[in-house]
């Protein structure tokens, strides 16, 4: 099959804490197919950074589209009815060498992933078009307006609404639906329109994320993985540094905490200053840090679907303590496979505890490698992908079929 594979931000290799989730299923279906990827990137830099995909395409169409021109469409939206965050995707560009791409060869399925750009295959032929929402975006929006002040919680909450109605009109353009978690489906549900929804969970790379042959012996040091210039992993570093890491410091004297991830905002780079904080910015490779780590700490008050920093840590048999939110999206369970706190205080005192108890951080990531395997697989994952393609491919046949 010949596939355009449309997202909205370049994908990067699974050590790069990027999109790990487009990269992986790119990566899956050029084993058998030819890909074609459509994506945006930012910068330079960026684009450097995303090089490794193409040996997984036939081709890659991508276009700049710089955070100046994203700013001042998603703005020029607020009046209208398109929702300020696909306008800030935006590309007329990309959306010309899509068209040329399925002019020179028409293409046999589309996948988008993510809701914002899924305008830019309006109009182009498939047989089989999948939208891949991975989350529904419009309640991570409703989710920012009961966590920010006026005037801003009035335009995450009209942002909230219009994207909603961008969603449930996408679905029905639509031959098949999929996301991570059945949290997400149960979204998707509420639209209340009428096409399947496939539930593909998000997984890791098992081997890649693999426990360091020694794991580090006494060391108190914490680690937070992320992209730093998204406001639920911005909001959690605060959290996390300002109410509940001088608590745990005060227990365990000497513990030290990396917040280690891509383009960290500025009141997240100013984070360092604190005594035992470190930011570790836009890191070849995450898998040192978490080789270095006692606990990773996913402290989000905000979370939608599921968290890939949450699946590597358990992958690397790094313990992990997560807010209820953010444990959501995983399929493991508390007290077993990782600890779940809500609140400052307790959030410090299971961070402690485990510090405290190197038995119960054994425990722990013996049985989070195992519940990886089981639940988290990628494999398991593409083999859901490809049953999507291949229902649809015989579904095409029977209906082509001449009655007998």
């Amino acid at each position: 099959m010949r596939i355009l594979f449309v997202c909205h931000r370049l994908p990067y290799p699974p050590n790069r804490g990027g999109k790990i989730r487009p990269f992986n299923m790119i990566r899956h279906l050029s084993r058998q197919h030819s890909v074609v990827v459509a994506t945006l990137a930012e910068s330079p830099a960026e684009l450097d950074a995303g090089q490794p995909l193409r040996s997984h395409c036939a081709e890659v169409l991508v276009e700049l589209l710089p955070p100046t021109t994203r700013w001042r469409q998603a703005v020029a939206a607020l009046p209208t009815a398109t929702p300020s965050s696909v306008a800030y995707f935006s590309s007329a560009r990309l959306r010309a060498r899509i068209a040329e791409a399925a002019r020179h060869a028409p293409f046999d399925a589309i996948i988008v992933h993510c809701a914002f750009v899924a305008h830019h295959v309006d109009g182009i032929p498939a047989g089989l078009r999948v939208m891949d929402y991975g989350d529904l975006d419009s309640a991570k929006w409703a989710a920012y307006a009961s966590h920010r002040a006026l005037p801003l919680s009035l335009g995450y909450a009209l942002e909230s609404r219009k994207l909603r109605a961008h969603e449930r009109r996408l679905a029905t353009r639509f031959d098949q639906c999929t996301v991570t978690t059945q949290g997400e489906r149960d979204e998707f549900l509420a639209l209340q329109v009428d096409r399947p929804c496939t539930v593909i969970p998000n997984g890791v790379d098992a081997g890649h994320f693999s426990p360091a042959p020694e794991a580090a012996a006494g060391t108190t040091s914490l680690v937070f993985l992320g992209r730093f210039d998204y406001f639920p992993n911005i909001d959690g570093a605060r959290y996390f540094a300002e109410e509940i890491f001088p608590e745990v410091r005060r227990r365990v004297p000497g513990c030290t905490l990396q917040i280690v991830g891509a383009n960290p905002a500025k009141v997240v780079r100013e984070l360092a200053s604190r005594p035992g904080v470190q930011v570790c910015a836009n890191v070849p490779d995450v898998r040192p840090f978490l080789q270095g780590a006692a606990v990773s700490v996913a402290p989000l008050r905000i979370a939608r679907g599921t968290q890939n920093k949450i699946l590597e840590s358990m992958a690397m048999g790094v313990p992990v303590v997560a807010t209820r939110q953010a444990a959501r999206g995983i399929q493991a369970v508390a007290g077993e496979h990782l600890l779940v706190a809500d609140g400052p205080k307790d959030f410090a005192e299971s961070v402690t505890r485990l510090l405290q108890a190197p038995g119960l951080r054994a425990t722990l990531t013996r049985a989070a490698r195992e519940q990886i395997a089981r639940t988290h697989h990628w494999p398991a994952s593409m083999a859901i992908l490809d049953e999507v393609l291949t229902a649809q491919r015989a579904s095409e046949a029977a209906s082509t079929r001449p009655a007998s």
